[in-house]
């Protein structure tokens, strides 16, 4: 019976659904997460009766056919960009992006990695590394002797050194942007690598056109929607266990059959 493989299809897809919802909630405080949203296409037809095919001699056509779907399967899970709210820390070095961007950031390979997670820090030498230690391009060092670190709206980074009233500039911090941020690829660690689906990474200063703003001070929160996420569960749930019904009740009509004296 089609109808055990369609009901079978189909509890594979909410199962994909509920890994996707779980994921979002088990991220809910996961610095600059973005919560994915699972999309599903129909599986192909299959025709019992052809639309449009001749159904005489005299060619009268056939105007709506007789097709039977053969199921279900997932197309893709998108990641949904939208701004995740700004949570004050007051640590010097936390950095959030409002707007458009990623930072980039030079992975222990060589590759360049791009993130929305700006909770920095200082590696031995000075130089502004992420949690992991990795360096934050383009490899700022903050003097030993820096008595106060300043990052403005547009990147430019300064600090102030002891016995000097006027801060010193020690580099600018740029970010990234992607014709498509979807076509980015997961690499877990808050981290992103660049593929052909999202195109070439462009560079530029903060605050410029195109680009967002750096605020210092600040990290930015998960985009996740814990209310949204819980109705999405229960939908996930309810459809599964439809899907579920449909196979109970296919085995109890083959079950019929097989008792057929």
């Amino acid at each position: 019976m089609r109808s055990l493989d369609i009901a079978g299809t189909g509890m594979q897809a909410q199962q994909t659904n509920v890994d996707v919802i779980s994921n979002n909630i088990a991220n809910m405080t996961t610095t600059g997460f973005k919560r994915r949203r699972a999309e599903f296409q129909d599986l192909i037809y299959q025709n019992l009766r052809r639309v449009g095919s001749n159904s005489s001699d005299t060619g009268s056509i056939v105007p709506s056919g007789a097709q039977v779907g053969l199921g279900v399967k997932t197309a893709a899970i998108y990641r949904i960009n939208a701004q995740g709210n700004l949570q004050q820390t007051s640590n010097t070095l936390d950095m959030a992006i409002q707007g458009n961007g990623y930072f980039q950031v030079t992975m222990p390979s060589g590759e360049t990695a791009f993130t929305r997670d700006g909770t920095f820090g200082l590696a031995p030498d000075g130089t502004i590394v992420t949690a992991d230690g990795y360096t934050v391009q383009p490899g700022l060092q903050i003097p030993a002797a820096a008595t106060g670190v300043t990052v403005n709206t547009s990147g430019q980074v300064q600090v102030t050194l002891s016995g000097q009233t006027a801060p010193a500039t020690v580099g600018q911090l740029q970010l990234a942007v992607f014709p498509n941020e979807a076509g980015l690829e997961a690499q877990g660690d808050n981290l992103y690598l660049q593929t052909s689906a999202s195109g070439a990474p462009v560079a530029g200063n903060p605050a410029t056109a195109g680009f967002g703003t750096v605020m210092q001070g600040f990290i930015e929160t998960s985009n996740v929607n814990v209310v949204s996420e819980i109705t999405n569960l229960i939908t996930a749930q309810r459809a599964y266990e439809m899907n579920s019904k449909v196979i109970t009740s296919s085995d109890e009509m083959m079950s019929t059959l097989t008792n057929l004296r």
